[in-house]
């Protein structure tokens, strides 16, 4: 069994394909898992780290870009759907699983190309265009918030399942945390995220409320500021009358959410999951640049269930993030309402149920849907078949994949 996972750009798009490619070697040891993405793309060096190997295609996106740069932009998506069949012949994949961003959109279609069965997951609540395309030719699109629905052309094929956090997320500990951040223990520990990429202006505001909450002996910061303004930060804190640790990324979130009473960071849709999962309080900060401001969308489904408080991009200053982070903390019992709040939207298990999902996807699979499953788009019945799965597929030659590593 073969099945091939595609997504990329960000960690939204990258994190949930590494979560549901460890769900699928749980539930099927002997499957053989390929990532294709772009290349130089985040997605490289997490596919390698979660040891899935990787193939890089050509891509770019077409969303924003200008018009006299969209021949070059088709002509590289040309460039990718080939070299995505070329891929695709060697390791003869049975399922396809793609989690947007630019580049699924050259695999998926080479993919249709090969008449082989797709199946989408959309992190947001306003989806991207790729996935909304791509829609039209899945056999199923997994959901992360019941808000996406209406944006899709077809319900009958929706599933509400929630977004896949990786294993290790889930498993932290608070003291290996204080051990390795070097934190202290009994302060309450304020985490910094400014997402995969980092987040100037996030960082430089996280930066001015660490300088106006100095001195404050119940408080300590854990901060995330991406590779770019590393050295920056620990030079404006050197000598801050606080403990604070500064890392350009932290590998270790299982560790970081666990030690963490407050998490600062954007309403990415994998941060967001991460945070319910872990019943963490939380204040949002949405990226003002995102496609279709989907990251405002997606703060205010935890703001309206009292699970985080938001600040918007252009009201962010370090005076306006301290008064934010002293009103919490000097509040516990809000804290933990916030808390309580965010693990009763947590869907945890999501990652298995798209792994499942996949497993049925398989042509000639006896596994049937799980009848919590369907109509969770409010019709019943299971989504219709692949284009060309129900007209069969060409026989995989012996040894067709050999070569694919």
């Amino acid at each position: 069994m073969r099945i091939l996972i595609t997504g990329g750009g960000t960690g939204g798009h990258v994190f949930p394909a590494v979560a549901v490619a460890d769900a699928l070697r749980r539930a099927e040891p002997e499957v053989e898992l390929l990532f294709i993405g772009g290349a130089g793309g985040f997605e490289a060096r997490a596919a390698v780290q979660a040891g899935i190997p990787f193939r890089a295609i050509p891509a770019r996106g077409l969303l924003g870009s200008r018009w006299l740069s969209r021949p070059a932009i088709l002509w590289t998506t040309l460039r990718g759907i080939l070299a995505s069949l070329s891929i695709m012949r060697r390791f003869q994949p049975d399922v396809l699983f793609a989690t947007g961003g630019y580049v699924s959109g050259a695999v998926a279609v080479a993919g249709w190309l090969l008449r082989r069965p797709l199946v989408l997951h959309e992190q947001n609540s306003i989806p991207g265009l790729t996935n909304r395309l791509l829609s039209r030719i899945a056999r199923e699109v997994h959901l992360n918030t019941p808000a996406a629905r209406v944006h899709f052309p077809r319900r009958d094929h929706l599933r509400l399942s929630g977004n896949p956090i990786r294993r290790t997320v889930l498993q932290g500990e608070a003291a290996r945390g204080e051990q390795l951040f070097r934190l202290e223990r009994g302060r309450r520990t304020v985490l910094v995220l400014g997402g995969s990429q980092g987040a100037r202006s996030i960082n430089r505001a996280a930066v001015g409320a660490i300088e106006r909450l100095a001195g404050r002996r119940d408080l300590q910061f854990l901060l995330q500021t991406g590779p770019r303004d590393q050295r920056w930060a620990q030079q404006q804190l050197r000598g801050v009358d606080l403990p604070v640790a500064v890392r350009a990324f932290i590998d270790e979130m299982g560790d970081a959410y666990s030690v963490a009473d407050l998490v600062v960071a954007r309403a990415g849709a994998m941060t967001l999951a991460e945070i319910t999962a872990r019943g963490k309080a939380a204040i949002l900060i949405p990226f003002p640049y995102a496609t279709h401001n989907h990251q405002e969308s997606n703060a205010r489904w935890l703001v309206e269930a009292g699970a985080a408080v938001m600040i918007l991009d252009r009201a962010l200053d370090g005076e306006t993030l301290a008064a934010q982070i002293a009103k919490l903390i000097d509040t516990p019992r809000k804290l933990r309402e916030m808390s309580h709040h965010a693990l009763r939207l947590a869907r945890p298990s999501a990652a298995e149920k798209i792994a499942a999902a996949l497993l049925r996807a398989v042509p000639g699979s006896a596994a049937q849907e799980p009848a919590g499953e369907r109509g969770s788009s409010g019709r019943e019945g299971r989504p219709a078949p692949a284009e060309g799965e129900a007209r069969g597929r060409p026989r995989r030659s012996p040894g067709a994949a050999k070569n694919h590593r």
